[in-house]
């Protein structure tokens, strides 16, 4: 709330109305008139409310008034009176109601107060709140205030004193602070100064201000107080003291400035009062000189006066600070002043406030540089600059030097201990502190003995005093011990730190305004004047610096203090360059450097630099400051121990803290100051190498230094301290190299030729002796060049130039950087992005791979092997970019040896791969052909086979890409192809280049086919293997590429060179046995000869070849000498199918199979992918996503679907289709089928010598395999196909059939010998005659000649079933009659026949089924192929029980009953004709052999067996029953009769008695004899007999059984009778048995029959049975009942009633 609002107005008027209520009730007993005063004052005040709006003004008008009753009050004296009153007082001034007059009469009411001594802090109060509210107070009112505070200052209270002292600061400020605000109002309004009157000593005051002039008094008056003469204003002044007056006239100097300057009048003030104030006051000081004893000189000299001294130097610091352009000449006398007070003689707290002082100039370098400009730069001028610097530097050393008699107490024990106390504070660090002093680490310096504590005294930058503050302090203090060094030590710091932050600002300023202003046609402008100055500042200050700063390092033990020393030099020596001094820069430099290295230690480049300095001394004021050469027994604590960096080895040197401390700076300038270490940096890399050597710093990846192990054992050791510190060391080197990319390209020269340099000393040193070489300086050329990639051009000759021949230094740790380094900088100077990019610049990037060119010539293996790891990281980075630069590095890739060792060839080809998989499509296509170069020669390689086999994977990869990016590839080459032709041309040659004649494109795939070609033939199987493999799909993927020319090429100088190459090496392949392929490797018994291997080959070629011959054909048919071709490759198959190996003949089938199985093309394509499949592309390749090689995915350059239907097309366009293509076409054919013909010959004829010269029999596969050809081969000669051919077929397939099998191949083709199954080989055989006949069954009239060949070849084979058939002499083991007895498989015999059974059985249905279809063909009737058959048939048929295997009389039994039923009729049809006369005795003797077999049916036939056995014969009967008797009339007489004999015999069937009962009993056919008996009676009765004799021999028949029926039956009564009990022999009973069966039978073929066809006879002998049968009813045996009963009830028919033979005469 201010004081002016309405509310703060209503209080204040009820607080004086209370206030003055309050006094008049104090006052009404003892002070009347003030009661009256004082209530008069609240009517006034009431009035005055009532009367004004604006009640501030009116009370101000009226203060006197209103203020008198409260001084009345004050008069009283009273002091509960007095306190009310003065408090009512200040509230009024706080509200800034009181007028001037109100005020002086306030005041003067307060003076009286005073000199009654009542009240004084309320007095000082309120003069204070009087002064400070408003502006009032003027002239004598004010001087008797500030009077008034002066006296209160004097008085005999303490807490008085202070708080006027307090109060006559603030009044004097407030005095300034009025004028300052005065000149504020009055700025801008110039005054005309009146002329000043007359020349008088004093300024005239008149022109001044009100406020100003109260200001000129007080100042003036404070000066004449100091100086101890009378004040001309402030009346009244009792006493003072001069220290007072010193303070606030600093105070007011300090504070105040601007007055001084601005008015002219102050500024006289300080010129003739304050400064020789100050020259006389120091007198004392400056005649002084400590330990000169007063009695010895003539005069008592005054002696210094601590308090005065101190206030002096602070006021002398103000002057020189605020008012040196003012003052210059008097502050050249103060500044030599404060020099001397520095001196050795001085008492210490002399010095110490002296120091003081200086270090207060210290932190204003601008106050600096003026005195440089002012004094030094004048001639004949004291050098004030350079003796502050010197001075502070000799005060340093002096203190050294000349010890105090405090400081020797010091020296003899420094902090309770000898020397070795602070080393071991120094190691056991901060914690250790605590049992007492003595062991707490405190920074300090030690020199020779002397040891200087070091406190910390000020802030960096401001110089905050001690003893300059001590503002209370009478008697001098005592200066602690090291306080003045402290002190010392900070100014120096701050000088260094205030001149080399101003110039270097004011430089970068320079610098920027010219490169603003800069054209690059000006000359650089001559020095300015600033450059001067600061040249001279630096020139003045160097030496004196240098020297105490190398002191003050050497003596240093505290880490931070060794910091700000170190700091200090480095500025300076990175000024001194900046400004081109190169003396001062060198010395700082060496001197940073000396302190980096171990005492002594011998390094020459600092040592002559260093001579050249030592030798000059300075003289400051006549004392000589020496360059201090270094204490050697520091205390340090050391952190290292190595060995020193020589060619001879020498014992170890020890690092201390201090030193790596001083290399982290040695790091920082060049890190931070590089540009302007110019020559220098050769004694900083110097230094830098011998340390990272003692500290055993290793290089790393990329140049930096890594801690590593030295190699000398365990000559370095670290401390653990200093271990922390490597990495950082190592970082810090690294970044030092870094920032070299900010240094111009002179300053960069200078770098690179100082590393060259001693990288150069360093390989002197590494030759000869195998110690560890130092690679510092080639690591950091390394770090150099990777910083710098921005303008390597300008470097890159000379760095790359340098690390090759370090390359080929003979210390392998040596050269093995030099390779790291040069690869590091290819590396990274190919993935640089240069501007403009490496692809626009193809200069430079040829250069920047032109060194990794040359490492090929270098020979050791370990830089090649750095060189191949090179290679492949650019790739993997760069592969995309490289360009022009490709040839370059396939070179590189390519340069391998066999003599190069694996792990070389395995990068060499890790770099291929990643080549081939990803970089194919960004080369230019010109260098695609040095890919399969390099490819090829991997292959080709003998010393890894996994690369050999790997690497014929990737040409695979590169043939795929080839053929994907076809288009674009054809295009770029062509164009290439004719700008080197237009060259070829200018120079007048030819165009040399491999294949020429075929186009670019095609020659790029001949290459590839001619190394695959190469590999094929490679004495290593599994790079055969695969090689061909690849070489015959690329060619099949592929080769719709190629043009139609290129074919030629193709298949006469690839495929058919191969083939000859590969016979070649198979025919004269070893046959000794390898043993295990090395290692543990087994090998397979099928590979473990040479030649074996080479079969393997062969067989892959031929098959290849035969393919790409199938696939391709109609392409090749148009090139002209296709016959030739074919004729050849016939001719390979031929050698091959006859070649003395199962795996190739058989393959070399497979591959005759393969050309034969071409397809007709189809003329309309309506799909392409059917044409893609019909050229062998495999599917895969069309589906877009698949269709890339291994890898990335290609791009395509254009469809691969319209690329193969644009290839086709081409192809189908140009197919021959006319008549002499079929003409063609057919000698193709026959000559497969020669070819075909002598294979089969030469492979199946038997050998015709002894078996013992077995030579070789060929297996079952490969004739199966011939075989099966055939049908295939005949669908394309099947139109001239003549008998003649038919016939050597044949003698082929019969042959073939014949071949035994090798007995230890048995058990995987014969089947077990119960199982009836062909071998493939015979399922081939039948196959083919299927074929044929097939064929023939469709074919021409003239075809149909050759089915009695057929037959007679198929019955060959039947007869097989029991007549085995011979190979030439070979013995065999036959299985035919192995049914029972397994075949031992390993039996001695070596070869085994085949089971033929099942081949004959089959080929006898295969007789059946034929004839079936062709019994009527004329050829077939008039070649008596039925009688051949049944001929045949005769054979199995007679053997019956004896045939090989059971199943073959059965099969013959059926089959003959089939060809019959379809044969017969024929021959019925032709009997006239007689052209089947000869067949029917065959047949009559066929069924003769059958039915009653001599061969014996074995023991163990079941019952059941028997029966169906029997069946079998039964069937036979039938069939002469229903299909030969019911014909007799076509049929030749004696065959009928044959049959009726024949039929005859099996029913009368008599046994001869010598067979034992179980053998009658089974061997009695009943059914036989039964259904033989009634076709007999049947034939008998049904057929009206034609002939007598036919009649007769039936009715003999009948007869006889009839009779013998009679005589069985009558026996069998009578034994039966006789036997009694005991049973009839059992053959008896059957015999008896048999006999009703019989008669039973006969009876049911008379009841058939028709009447008239029965003779009467047989009637009669048939009816004359029945009592003989009735008396067998007596018969005990059941079978012979159960039969009697059969054979009895036929009777019942003949039992008629007679018939009289009357009736009419009819019977």
């Amino acid at each position: 709330m201010s004081t002016s609002s309405p509310e703060a107005v209503k209080k204040l008027l009820e607080n004086m109305q209370t206030d003055l209520r309050s006094l008049s009730m104090e006052c009404k007993k003892k002070f009347p008139p003030v009661k009256e005063a004082a209530e008069s004052g609240i009517l006034k005040i009431k009035t005055i409310a009532a009367r004004n709006t604006d009640i501030l003004a009116a009370l101000k008008e009226n203060s006197s008034e209103v203020v008198q009753p409260f001084l009345m009050g004050c008069g009283t004296k009273e002091p509960k009176i007095t306190q009310l009153c003065l408090a009512a007082i200040q509230r009024l001034m706080s509200h800034e109601v009181v007028s001037e007059a109100a005020a002086g009469n306030i005041i003067n009411m307060l003076w009286q107060l005073m000199e009654n001594g009542l009240e004084e802090l309320k007095l000082l109060q309120t003069v204070l709140v009087l002064l400070t509210t408003n502006t009032v107070v003027h002239d004598e009112v004010l001087s008797k205030a500030i009077v008034l505070c002066f006296r209160l200052h004097f008085t005999k209270d303490n807490i008085t004193n202070n708080t006027a002292a307090a109060t006559v600061r603030q009044v004097v400020t407030v005095v300034f602070e009025r004028m300052v605000a005065e000149d504020e109002r009055f700025k801008g309004i110039v005054e005309q100064p009146p002329p000043v009157q007359g020349n008088t000593n004093r300024r005239s005051v008149s022109t001044l201000r009100p406020s100003a002039k109260d200001a000129y008094m007080l100042f003036q008056d404070l000066c004449q107080l100091v100086n101890a003469d009378a004040p001309y204003w402030l009346v009244g002044m009792t006493e003072m003291t001069r220290t007072f007056g010193l303070e606030l006239l600093e105070s007011v100097l300090n504070d105040f400035p601007g007055v001084f300057l601005q008015h002219q009048e102050f500024s006289f003030l300080l010129k003739e009062r304050v400064c020789p104030l100050v020259i006389k006051l120091f007198s004392p000081n400056i005649k002084f000189r400590q330990g000169s004893s007063s009695a010895a000189s003539p005069a008592p000299v005054e002696k210094p006066y601590f308090p005065i001294c101190m206030r002096l130097l602070r006021v002398v610091s103000v002057l020189i600070k605020h008012f040196y352009s003012l003052l210059v000449t008097e502050c050249e006398i103060f500044l030599s002043l404060l020099v001397k007070f520095l001196d050795g003689e001085k008492p210490q707290w002399l010095r110490a406030v002296a120091v003081e002082s200086v270090h207060r100039l210290c932190v204003q370098p601008h106050l600096l540089r003026s005195f440089c400009q002012s004094y030094d730069m004048k001639p004949h001028s004291t050098k004030v600059f350079r003796d502050i610097v010197n001075a502070l530097g000799s005060f340093i050393q002096s203190l050294f030097i000349v010890p105090n008699a405090g400081n020797t107490a010091a020296v003899s024990a420094p902090a309770g201990g000898s020397g070795s106390g602070t080393q071991v504070a120094a190691q056991g660090g901060q914690g250790t502190g605590g049992m007492s002093g003595a062991l707490t680490t405190q920074a300090a310096f030690e020199y020779r003995g002397t040891w200087i504590p070091l406190m910390n005294v000020s802030v960096q930058g401001s110089a905050k005093a001690t003893y300059l503050e001590m503002l209370d302090k009478v008697e001098p203090p005592s200066i602690p011990e090291g306080y003045a060094m402290s002190v010392a030590f900070s100014a120096l710091l701050d000088l260094v730190r205030g001149i080399t932050s101003m110039i270097e600002r004011e430089l970068t300023l320079e610098e920027e305004a010219e490169l603003r202003e800069a054209h690059p046609d000006q000359e650089r402008k001559p020095q300015t004047g600033a450059h001067l100055v600061w040249e001279e500042m630096v020139s003045a200050c160097w030496c004196g610096l240098l020297a105490a700063l190398s002191l003050l390092l050497d003596a240093s033990t505290d880490e931070t203090a060794t910091e700000s020393i170190l700091k200090a030099e480095l500025t300076m020596a990175s000024l001194c360059g900046r400004l081109g001094l190169v003396t001062p820069r060198n010395a700082f430099i060496t001197a940073i450097c000396k302190a980096s290295l171990p005492p002594h230690y011998a390094l020459t480049v600092l040592s002559s630099n260093a001579a050249s300095l030592s030798s000059k001394a300075y003289s400051i004021q006549g004392q000589s400051v020496q360059i201090i050469s270094p204490s050697s027994e520091s205390h340090q604590q050391v952190v290292a121990v190595g060995q020193p960096l020589t060619a001879q080895p020498q014992g170890t040197v020890v690092l201390t803290a201090k030193n790596i401390q001083c290399m982290r700076t040695l790091l920082n300038l060049a890190h931070c100051h590089g540009a302007v270490l110019g020559t220098s940096w050769q004694l900083v890399l110097a230094t830098l190498q011998h340390l990272v050597w003692i500290l055993g710093l290793k290089p790393g990846v990329g140049g930096a230094l890594k801690p590593g192990r030295a190699v000398e054992g365990p000559s370095t050791v670290l401390t653990t301290a200093v271990m922390t510190d490597l990495p950082v060391i190592s970082s810090i080197l690294s970044r030092l190299f870094e920032s070299s990319q900010y240094l111009d390209d002179v300053s960069l020269h200078h770098l690179i030729n100082a590393l060259c340099s001693l990288s150069l000393e360093a390989m002197e040193m590494a030759y000869g002796n195998n110690k560890e070489p130092s690679l510092f300086a080639v690591a950091k050329l390394l770090e150099t060049g990777l910083v710098n990639m921005d303008r390597i051009e300008i470097l890159w000759r000379p760095l790359t130039g340098h690390l090759l021949e370090v390359c080929q230094h003979p210390n392998s740790r040596m050269r093995e950087w030099g390779a790291e380094a040069l690869t590091a900088l290819i590396k990274a100077g190919l993935a640089y992005k240069h501007d403009p990019p490496l692809a626009q610049n193809q200069r430079l990037q040829l250069l920047l791979l032109n060194p990794l060119k040359e490492l090929s010539n270098v020979l050791h293996a370990d830089i090649r092997q750095k060189q191949l790891e090179c290679v492949l990281q650019i790739l993997q980075s760069q592969g995309d970019s490289l360009g022009p630069g490709w040839p370059l590095v396939l070179g590189v890739i390519g340069a391998i040896r066999n003599d190069q060792g694996e792990s070389l060839i395995r990068t060499a080809f890790q770099c291929l791969q990643l080549v081939v998989t990803d970089f194919l499509p960004t080369m230019p296509c010109t260098c695609l052909q040095i890919v399969v170069d390099v490819a090829g020669s991997f292959g080709l390689q003998n010393q890894e086979l996994n690369i050999s086999l790997t690497s014929i994977g990737l040409l695979w990869n590169i043939s795929d890409y080839f053929f994907q990016r076809g288009e674009a590839i054809t295009q770029e080459l062509e164009r290439e192809e004719e700008a080197l032709q237009k060259q070829a041309q200018e120079r007048g040659e030819t165009l040399n280049r491999p294949f020429h004649p075929a186009p670019p494109f095609d020659c790029l795939w001949l290459c590839l086919y001619a190394k695959l070609g190469e590999l094929c033939v490679d004495p290593r199987p599994a790079v055969r293997k695969s090689a061909g493999q690849t070489l015959f799909s690329t060619i099949a993927a592929h080769g719709i590429l190629l043009q139609q020319p290129t074919w030629h090429i193709v298949v006469w100088k690839v495929l058919f060179q191969l083939l000859d190459c590969v016979r070649t090496s198979s025919t004269t392949a070893d046959k000794e046995k390898i043993e295990s392929g090395g290692g543990n490797i087994l090998i397979h018994h099928s590979r473990d000869t040479a030649e074996k291997q080479w079969a393997e080959t062969w067989v892959l070629t031929l098959a290849g070849v035969a393919r790409i011959f199938n696939t391709r054909r109609y392409l090749l048919q148009q090139l002209g000498d296709f016959f030739e071709a074919w004729e050849v490759l016939l001719n390979h198959i031929q050698s091959a199918a006859l070649s003395k190996n199962n795996e190739v003949s058989l393959a070399a089938l497979k591959s005759f199979q393969e050309i034969l199985q071409i397809v007709t093309p189809v003329k309309d394509l309506d799909k392409v992918g059917d044409a893609l499949a019909a050229m062998g592309v495999p599917p895969v390749l069309i589906d877009p996503l698949s269709a890339s090689g291994p890898g990335r995915p290609l791009v395509r350059s254009d469809s691969l679907v319209e690329h193969l239907t644009r290839y086709n097309g081409a192809e189908l366009q140009a197919l021959p289709l006319g008549e002499e293509s079929a003409l063609e076409d057919s000698a193709l054919w026959w000559s497969a089928w020669n070819t075909w013909y002598r294979t089969g010959t030469e492979s199946t004829r038997p050998p015709s010598g002894p078996t013992e010269k077995l030579s070789f029999i060929p297996s079952q596969p490969f004739l199966t395999a011939l075989i099966q050809i055939f049908p295939a081969l005949y669908q394309h000669i099947k139109a001239n196909f003549s008998m003649e051919d038919l016939k050597k077929l044949g003698v082929i397939l019969h042959g073939a059939v014949s071949v035994p099998i090798s007995s230890d191949a048995s058990p995987f083709i014969l089947p077990s010998y119960t199982e009836a199954v062909l071998t493939s080989l015979q399922e081939a055989v039948l196959t083919a005659l299927d074929v044929l006949q097939k064929a023939i069954c469709v074919g021409t009239e003239n075809l149909q000649v050759m089915y009695p060949a057929i037959f007679e070849q198929l019955l060959l084979f039947v007869e097989f079933s029991c007549k085995p058939p011979q190979y030439g002499r070979v013995e065999t083991k036959h299985v035919a009659n192995a049914k029972y007895n397994q075949i031992q498989l390993f039996a001695p015999a070596e070869w085994v026949a085949l089971n033929y059974v099942p081949f004959a059985e089959r080929s006898l249905e295969v007789v059946v089924d034929l004839y079936h279809k062709t019994a009527c063909h004329k050829a077939v009737i008039n070649e008596k192929v039925l009688q051949n058959i049944i001929k045949t048939l005769r054979m199995p048929l007679s053997l019956k029980y004896a045939c090989p295997s059971e199943s073959t009389w059965k099969l013959a039994v059926s089959s003959l009953l089939k060809v019959l039923s379809t044969g017969l009729p024929v021959a019925r049809q032709h009997s006239s004709s007689g052209k089947f006369d000869t067949m029917w005795p065959e047949l009559a003797n066929a069924f003769e052999d059958f039915l009653f077999t001599k061969s014996t049916p074995p023991d163990n036939l079941s019952i059941q067996e028997f029966q169906k056995n029997e069946a079998i014969d039964v069937e036979v009967v039938q069939l002469i029953s229903t299909e030969i008797l019911p014909f007799a009339n076509f049929i030749p007489k004696d065959f009928v009769g044959q049959i009726m004999a024949m039929l005859n015999k099996g029913s009368i069937h008599s046994q001869s008695p010598s067979f034992t009962e179980a053998e009658i009993d089974v061997r009695m056919r009943e059914e036989f004899s039964k259904v033989c008996f009634e076709t007999l009676l049947q034939f008998s009765f049904s057929n009206k007999v034609s002939t007598p004799q036919e009649g007769y021999i039936s009715r003999m028949a009948l007869s006889v059984l009839l009779k013998r029926s009679q005589d069985v039956l009558r026996r069998y009564v009578e034994d039966e009778r006789l036997s009694g009990r005991c049973p009839l022999p059992r053959q008896q009973v059957t015999e008896i048995i048999f006999v009703l069966k019989a008669i039973s039978t006969l009876m049911d073929s008379l009841k058939k029959t028709q009447p008239e066809n029965v003779d009467g006879n047989t009637w009669a002998q048939v009816i004359a049975l029945y009592p003989t049968l009735v008396e067998c009813i007596t018969c005990s045996s059941s079978e012979v009942s159960s039969a009697l009963k059969e054979a009895l009830g036929p009777f019942k028919d003949f039992m008629q009633p007679p018939v009289s033979k009357v009736q009419n005469g009819e019977s």
